[in-house]
């Protein structure tokens, strides 16, 4: 009897291993969850034997509102924008994460530190600094684009336009493209002025523009010729352009900086397991081997020095990080607080000119 109990108690310890030595994991796809998978996923479940589930969404942030808002939440860590993070927070969608837990950099020095400005929120830890940029494919335009402004100008340059269907970037573009130098473009988004102003600029070409919604259309719409230049992450034009030959140029000229953050849905059925994900994920070795598959820079300052060449064991990855020196000359930070302010009467608005 009591040798029975041991093995019942054994067998039902082994199962709930087994059951709970998992975490899904929400990401944007293609070559950004690839990046991921590569750096993060395999070496996590090689160290630890928890499975890793990876699903993929358009937008992360929209299935883990609805998931928690129903009561049936089926990931455990997912990837998300930094407004969209600072947003589910504020509802109550998130997991608080205790930011002492994260390792330290190979110093020593506390994870707290060692994260750029922004990077750490009360519920969500930041894994990248990514940008929206616009390239061009050189074989289906005339010249060579140097600016923001160039996108709009379809007298100089002419050919349809990508565009990300949203408002966020998208009239900060625009405003930028009107002559609004960086530093300026929230303090006039902020007045009525300001957005009438954005939209007007939009209406100059909207009867030239192709509408995206997921990461991985831009560079297929370049490549395909739909467009003759678009908006898009810029990881992944350079997996286009690097790892698929084709022939895509970034413009870095009215770039838009943003985090991506990794963040735990309240009521995640593998809390535990998803904590520890995120510790593994975001440590300094970590980052850096990321930014080996895909041109995002490391969300902390001791991954930088870790940065060497792609994957492809030639290309320094350096130059097409979007924090380069040479990026930035107009570069734009986005203003997290103003999006989550802003974000809901800003699509309405958008969404009532596209309707127009």
């Amino acid at each position: 009897m009591k040798k029975t109990l041991i093995l019942t108690t054994a067998l039902v310890g082994m199962s709930f291993a087994a059951n709970a030595a998992e975490v899904t994991v929400m990401s944007w796809g293609g070559a950004y969850t690839k990046s991921q998978v590569e750096a993060y996923h395999k070496p996590f479940m090689e160290q630890t034997g928890v499975k890793v589930n990876s699903v993929d969404s358009d937008n992360p942030a929209t299935p883990i509102k609805a998931q928690v808002e129903a009561g049936n939440v089926t990931v455990d860590v997912a990837d998300v924008e930094f407004s969209d993070a600072v947003r589910l927070c504020d509802e109550g969608l998130l997991e608080e994460i205790d930011t002492s837990m994260l390792p330290p950099a190979p110093d020593g020095t506390p994870a707290t530190d060692d994260f750029i400005d922004g990077a750490l929120q009360d519920c969500a830890v930041a894994n990248i600094v990514w940008s929206t940029v616009f390239a061009y494919n050189t074989a289906n335009v005339d010249g060579t684009p140097t600016s923001i402004g160039d996108f709009f100008d379809t007298a100089k340059f002419p050919g349809k336009r990508g565009l990300r269907k949203s408002a966020k970037a998208t009239l900060e573009m625009a405003l930028m493209a009107d002559g609004v130098p960086a530093g300026e473009v929230y303090g006039i988004l902020e007045t009525d002025e300001g957005v009438d102003r954005a939209f007007a600029k939009l209406d100059s070409i909207k009867g030239d523009i192709v509408w995206w919604e997921a990461g991985a259309q831009p560079p297929q719409l370049l490549a395909d010729g739909e467009v003759t230049m678009s908006t898009a992450y810029n990881g992944r034009i350079f997996n286009a352009a690097v790892a698929e030959g084709q022939p895509l140029e970034v413009v870095w000229d009215g770039q838009i900086l943003d985090f991506d953050l990794f963040v735990i849905p309240k009521g995640a059925p593998n809390k535990e397991e998803a904590l520890e994900f995120i510790k593994f994920s975001t440590d300094t070795q970590r980052l850096a081997d990321q930014a080996s598959w895909i041109s995002y820079g490391p969300a902390r300052k001791s991954s930088g020095a870790l940065v060497g060449k792609y994957s492809d064991g030639k290309t320094d990855m350096a130059p097409h990080m979007p924090t380069a020196a040479a990026n930035l000359g107009n570069a734009l930070v986005n203003n997290f607080e103003f999006w989550v302010d802003q974000d809901a009467e800003l699509n309405e608005r958008f969404n009532a000119w596209l309707a127009q």
